[in-house]
């Protein structure tokens, strides 16, 4: 991997890690576009920098968690469905990740799926303004397990599952972004311990400095784009996201019908 090509991966990624289109996707698909070689350092890499577009959250939300200890709470509650998700299936999410078609196919169906939320959601945004509870956060958690498949998308699972517990589409947002910090936290400090115990993961030389330039990238990048995401999702909805969705991810199953798969040289 370049140094541009870090550099554009993390541009990706902060772009995407907010908004319902699947930025480890993106990033897997900009990946194969470049011919960025599937090694350790790259796997490690796509994981990694996702830590500093969640950095966002914290610069931009600092007071909410400052607020009390029930937040905490709320999220470590659910937390928990990916950790232990994410345990039991890490490798079957790894050989996934190594299929472009696979996240075209969740891309298009997401898609479709994002065209109606709007209308089958529609009363959230007439009812009260309420903070998830308990009951709402571990439901919340349980549809984050859905983003380990590929091409799902962890923000658009979550904001979805806010939406089925009543919330508007501003609350469950900023849930879903919330719900980012201990989820990438722990993904991260997984990837980075893999890295300095096991000989296989390690990173090469100059492997930290991409990784480093990287979330630096993706925190300045996912800072506009966050404020971006909250005013477009606020007054126009997931309408425009599933059609995005839709023309990427058929994209690829065309391409992969015609025999052109993305491959990951």
């Amino acid at each position: 991997m370049t140094w541009l090509e870090a550099v554009i991966l993390a541009i990706v990624e902060g772009i995407t890690e907010f908004l319902p289109v699947s930025s480890t996707g993106h990033m897997i698909i900009a990946s194969a576009l470049m011919g960025v070689e599937p090694d350790a350092l790259m796997k490690n890499y796509v994981i990694i920098i996702q830590f500093g577009a969640i950095l966002s959250v914290l610069a931009l939300y600092w007071k909410r968690f400052f607020k009390d200890i029930q937040f905490y709470i709320k999220l470590f509650i659910a937390f928990i469905p990916a950790v232990v998700f994410g345990l039991l299936l890490n490798d079957w999410i790894e050989k996934a990740m190594e299929t472009p078609v696979v996240i075209g196919i969740n891309l298009f169906l997401g898609g479709i799926f994002l065209l109606f939320v709007d209308r089958i959601f529609a009363r959230n945004e007439t009812g009260p303004d309420k903070e998830p509870g308990y009951k709402n956060a571990a439901v919340i958690g349980l549809f984050q397990v859905l983003a380990m498949i590929p091409g799902v998308s962890r923000s658009a699972a979550t904001i979805v599952g806010g939406l089925t517990q009543k919330l508007n589409r501003k609350r469950a947002a900023e849930f879903s972004f919330f719900l980012a910090v201990p989820t990438m936290m722990g993904a991260t400090g997984y990837k980075v311990f893999k890295m300095f115990t096991d000989e296989s993961q390690a990173a090469p030389d100059g492997g930290w400095g991409l990784i480093l330039l990287g979330c630096i990238v993706a925190f300045v990048v996912a800072m506009l784009a966050i404020r971006f995401f909250i005013g477009f999702l606020t007054k126009h909805g997931f309408k425009w996201f599933g059609w995005y969705r839709i023309l990427v991810g058929g994209l690829i199953i065309v391409l992969y019908l015609a025999g052109i798969e993305l491959q990951l040289v």
